[in-house]
């Protein structure tokens, strides 16, 4: 696919600006993201745990963090101002940001459209799919960007089960993402762009797309871990694990249909990693006390020469939206990228960014070296 840039729109200092869609927009992490955007580009913080802002990713021709534009879509109506001062209370933003950006997240809040649909809405799968890619349209006519990305941040969704003809939500948005030409980047582990229907679709769309499940603390974890046990030829005999956490991510993962959507991509790792699947379970607690912070506790039983029994505990905490925000705004940036130069289908090399990726080695390491290929090859033309 080769694209003619020559009357790309621009920004007032002459270069081309990038729309950002996030679905779920006023939640944690999108909020995050788009007050972290401001605060980076600004030069007020640094841009740390953004791969794309260091030497690796030099000449690659990344859209600049100070040229995003962010809107949305979002079933909730909490002003994004008053969503990022909820997060300075809860630790996850740092006081006096949500007031330095304000203007930057009244901006985007401007054009966070009601998601859906409602369980009362009279219109077919088709016309609702439609009224969602018209709202993409407009941001990105109205907003004179040169693309827009599509980014599914919103709550994990149970997996549909074969009765299931409808799509579901996540794969709405997807849709409407494909309808829409825009590229997509599925952060979180619901259908999206996976289903079984969109298949055809996505292929025929040629745009880039990159998926699943954001990886950013336990199974980041077990990706390092994992591949050490195989290559030093250590046998695992059982890898069980306990998440604690609170906030949105909490209340959805009570339910247990989401719950083994997200445990499914934690299992791939070790599965993909050891050869097989040792004993042991991931259980997923809510606590709703620990708001947008969460405990992640692995216990790891494995045998050593002549049978010597070991244990390796591990324990992480962490803020999970302070750990995604940058991984999206780095995902957005290579992807848009990606589509300027005309990639399309699954975006090779993005696996170091996710629980579930489209393809790729599932070890830390190897994804690593996927991703430096990545950057070689985008400042190579692609």
């Amino acid at each position: 696919m080769t694209e003619d840039h020559t009357n790309q729109p621009t920004a007032p200092d002459g270069g081309a600006r990038t729309g950002v869609w996030l679905v779920g927009a006023r939640g944690s992490v999108a909020t995050t993201a788009i007050a972290g955007c401001a605060a980076t580009a600004s030069g007020m913080h640094p841009p740390t745990g953004m791969i794309t802002e260091t030497a690796e990713f030099a000449g690659c021709g990344l859209p600049p963090l100070g040229r995003l534009v962010f809107g949305g879509h979002d079933t909730v109506s909490c002003p994004l101002p008053k969503r990022a001062e909820q997060l300075v209370a809860g630790g996850v933003l740092p006081h006096g940001l949500p007031a330095a950006v304000h203007a930057e997240l009244t901006a985007a809040d401007s054009w966070i459209r009601p998601g859906g649909p409602p369980a009362d809405d009279p219109r077919g799968e088709d016309e609702a799919i439609d009224a969602l890619a018209a709202d993409l349209t407009a941001f990105t006519r109205e907003n004179g960007l040169a693309r827009t990305v599509v980014v599914n941040v919103a709550s994990t969704e149970a997996a549909p089960s074969d009765a299931d003809t409808a799509l579901p939500p996540s794969s709405r948005y997807a849709s409407a993402a494909l309808r829409a030409g825009c590229p997509y980047v599925n952060f979180t582990p619901s259908s999206g762009l996976h289903h079984p229907r969109l298949r055809e679709a996505a292929r025929r769309s040629s745009l880039p797309y990159a998926g699943r499940d954001g990886k950013t603390g336990q199974t980041l974890l077990r990706s390092v871990l994992a591949p050490m046990f195989a290559q030093r030829a250590l046998s695992v005999r059982a890898w069980s694990g306990t998440n604690l956490l609170g906030g949105g991510d909490g209340a959805a993962l009570a339910d247990p249909g989401a719950a083994a959507a997200k445990n499914s991509g934690k299992e791939r790792v070790l599965a993909d990693n050891l050869g097989r699947m040792p004993e042991g379970r991931v259980h997923i607690d809510d606590v709703p006390a620990l708001g947008d912070w969460k405990t992640a506790w692995d216990h790891v039983a494995f045998d050593g020469f002549l049978g010597s029994r070991m244990i390796l505990q591990t324990v992480w905490q962490g803020c999970d939206s302070a750990l995604a925000a940058p991984l999206v705004l780095d995902l957005v940036r290579i992807v848009a990228r990606v589509h300027e130069r005309g990639g399309s289908g699954p975006v090779k090399g993005l696996g170091f960014y996710f629980k579930d990726p489209d393809d790729g080695p599932c070890d830390l390491p190897g994804q690593w070296r996927e991703l430096l290929a990545l950057a070689d090859r985008l400042r190579g033309g692609l």
